[in-house]
């Protein structure tokens, strides 16, 4: 198969992380005989910095000439200090999502059982966790008509959906629940929310067209709750914008640490691959990020486009560089680990040699050989 992939490696760790995800795809299209072109532009506050504008024109039309978007991370501390600033790196995010019909945000949430200790949840809890969120991504009050007075004293962000936009993603989480374990959780505000109400009552009889699955509902202040007493209950999460966006990041603890996390953003023409963590400026150029979320996003990428041995092959090295602990900092539990670059060489060389498991540990925390 043939890919023009744009990469957009952004802020901070962005291009840090984004540099192990083509790395591990490269050894994919050599493993398995594919052609993967990638092509680099900018967004987010570098963009800001070299153009002004958080998504130039350029990077769309990179965007539009290629099959998919494999991103890094947008954020800088000049703009996290400054709120009032009328442009921001996260308004490229936003634009890039609308402009290309990004409506559905895939966010797995797996317990690693070599990481159960790293996570501040107990392990009885978590272990056996296999969660797949689905949040909508160009509705809901994140898009909605926005006003401030003009004594600036009074604010107010519209939430609005139409049964359209419900429609469409819940669509993709009952077909998704379908291959897992039948089961979508509705998490919404219905009590209160107008358009929560409305989020039920599409999402209900969309469930008739999937007698396979079962649907239950939760309100969005218990299933916070209900993912840190009990997370094993969830499949399939389906939500809207906001509540999506804040229950996932929760979720992300749950496997020791936000670096391992992949998300896909999908349903126009041209789908997005990212890790979920952000910019993290803290950690550029230290070689300390994990790149395991990007690496994992790469292989949603290859899922997205029917790739599933060669997706699984990446997740069987990350499984892999897991067990023997050839890992970054953040989640080793020696506190010592290996580089950002260290985790992509083992990954790549793993993807290229499966079967080559006589692993000196020595020499690969040493920085000196991967596989003897």
């Amino acid at each position: 198969m043939k890919l023009n992939i744009a990469v957009l490696p952004g802020d901070g760790i962005g291009p840090e992380v984004t540099q192990q995800a083509i790395k591990v795809l490269k050894a994919v299209a050599l493993e398995f005989d594919h052609t993967f072109n990638f092509k680099e532009a900018l967004v987010g506050a570098i963009a800001i910095e070299e153009t002004g504008n958080p998504l130039p024109d350029e990077t769309i039309k990179l965007c539009k000439a290629s099959n998919a978007i494999l991103f890094g991370a947008i954020g800088d501390p000049k703009f996290d200090n400054d709120p009032s600033a009328k442009v921001r790196p996260e308004q490229g995010l936003l634009r890039l999502r609308k402009e290309f019909g990004m409506f559905a945000n895939i966010r797995p949430i797996k317990a690693y059982e070599k990481l159960l200790d790293k996570s501040p949840l107990k392990e009885a809890i978590i272990k056996g966790t296999d969660i797949c969120i689905y949040r909508e991504l160009t509705g809901g009050i994140y898009f909605g008509e926005k006003s401030l007075n003009e004594e600036k004293t009074i604010a107010s962000d519209l939430c609005q959906y139409s049964k359209e936009e419900i429609e469409r993603v819940a669509h993709l989480a009952f077909k998704a629940a379908q291959s897992r374990k039948k089961k979508v959780t509705l998490v919404d505000k219905a009590n209160v929310l107008e358009t929560s109400r409305l989020w039920r009552k599409v999402v209900t009889e969309i469930a008739k067209d999937y007698p396979d699955v079962s649907l239950d509902f939760l309100f969005v202040d218990n299933a916070a709750m209900q993912l840190i007493l009990n997370p094993k209950q969830f499949d399939v999460i389906l939500t809207e914008n906001m509540f999506g966006d804040i229950l996932s990041d929760e979720a992300s603890v749950i496997g020791g640490s936000i670096g391992l996390l992949a998300s896909a953003s999908i349903g126009g023409k041209v789908g997005m691959f990212e890790p979920i963590h952000g910019s993290f400026p803290q950690a550029k150029g230290k070689g300390i990020a994990n790149p395991i979320a990007s690496i994992l996003s790469a292989a949603m990428l290859l899922e997205h486009f029917g790739l599933h041995k060669e997706a699984r092959r990446i997740q069987q090295a990350v499984e892999k560089s897991l067990e023997l602990e050839i890992t970054t900092s953040d989640i080793s539990t020696k506190n010592s680990g290996v580089s950002t670059n260290r985790v992509g060489d083992f990954i790549e060389d793993f993807i290229l040699h499966p079967e080559e498991t006589n692993l000196n540990l020595n020499n690969i925390h040493l920085g000196q050989s991967t596989i003897i």
